[in-house]
């Protein structure tokens, strides 16, 4: 019974530091960088950046 457990703890501290470790390498790329933003690009003319065709 004692080994599973120590298996299940083990286990579970390496995933733990898996999520961790992928956690820190999404903020050092940059990827919670601008939260906010990708809501609100949606509501933006594309107009502005094709250019007018009239």
């Amino acid at each position: 019974m004692y080994d599973s457990l120590i298996l299940l703890m083990v286990l579970s501290l390496f995933l733990g530091c898996g999520c961790w470790l992928f956690f820190v390498w999404g903020v050092k790329k940059g990827e919670f960088d601008d939260l906010e933003r990708p809501k609100h690009r949606m509501l933006d003319d594309d107009d502005e950046e094709k250019g007018e065709k009239k």
